[in-house]
């Protein structure tokens, strides 16, 4: 599929996608950041801001000024990966705005007998919503009404969130243009995660704002290629593992022979999330157990 990888983060200044709507671009680019992670702020006079980011003093310094003396009526967050959410105590510090939305950290399932996290400390074990919101639930602002729309895969406490009469979708990290979300066991589940995008395709909004990266047009298009990429991933894994066993390296070795090595870490944890799928629908089988030292085999 192909990916949108002309963002201009404009660091340290917020740039107008749309009347009410704001973007901030913190200065945190990296391997799975990109160019860093967006902030934002919606309204003109009474402000709602989504996704504060990370902990990150010049990015918090920022947000207040965009502010430029109007109120903060509240804090968003769409899940609790450090990049994300610890940004919204130190905002609620200067501000004294609640913090709305995501709930606490949580694994999409409970670690197995021998497992260690390799993604334990991306979590935010700190972040305590004031407001926890569900799907379905709708925050009313005063300039803005916001309909929540729980999204898990990437995190079991995703969220999206659309704003109401602008057929606009904050997508955080579900969905992104300038790269595939991460999915990784324990703390993601790519069953969920294909299950969200199913969600999504059945709702009206075309035009998403992500965590990281410019925005998508024709969002319907693009998450329609989004889940026909992870179903041709799904297919090569089956066909990889068909002839005789093979361990998540091998497949790595194999399926991303053209990424950087780097990256190879990365690519096993959503190799693991494929095969951890496939073992729970009885399309595969790990030996000795599951886990991303096992060896997988197709059944059929």
């Amino acid at each position: 599929m192909k990916h949108n990888l002309d963002f201009d983060p404009n660091y340290g200044s917020a740039v107008e996608l749309s009347p009410g709507l704001r973007r901030l671009t913190a200065r945190n680019p990296g391997p799975f950041t990109f160019r860093g992670t967006n902030t934002y702020l919606i309204g003109t006079r009474k402000i709602v801001v989504v996704d504060p980011g990370p902990a990150l003093k010049e990015h918090i310094d920022t947000i207040v000024h965009a502010l430029d003396g109007s109120e903060l009526e509240a804090i968003l967050v769409s899940h609790t990966h450090m990049d994300h959410s610890p940004g919204a105590r130190l905002l609620q510090k200067r501000t004294g705005a609640p913090i709305v939305g995501s709930g606490p950290h949580r694994p999409a399932r409970a670690l197995m007998e021998n497992e260690i996290n390799p993604l334990d400390s991306s979590g935010d074990r700190e972040h305590t919503p004031d407001l926890q919101l569900w799907d379905g639930d709708i925050y009313k602002a005063s300039e803005v009404t916001i309909e929540t729309v729980e999204t898990p895969g990437h995190t079991a406490n995703h969220l999206c969130f659309s704003i109401a009469g602008d057929d606009v979708l904050l997508s955080a990290d579900h969905v992104m243009g300038w790269s595939t979300s991460i999915v990784a066991p324990p703390d993601g589940s790519m069953r969920d995660y294909m299950a969200s995008i199913e969600k999504l395709l059945a709702r009206s909004e075309q035009t998403y704002y992500p965590g990281h990266g410019g925005h998508i047009d024709n969002a319907h298009s693009y998450v329609t290629d989004l889940k026909q990429h992870r179903i041709r991933r799904e297919n090569s894994i089956l066909s990889e593992i068909s002839a005789s066993e093979k361990s998540i390296p091998e497949i790595v070795g194999t399926l991303y022979a053209s990424v950087d090595p780097s990256l190879h870490p990365a690519a096993s944890l959503s190799v693991f999330a494929h095969l951890e799928d496939l073992v729970e629908r009885g399309l595969a089988g790990a030996r000795p157990d599951l886990s991303l030292s096992a060896y997988y085999k197709a059944t059929a």
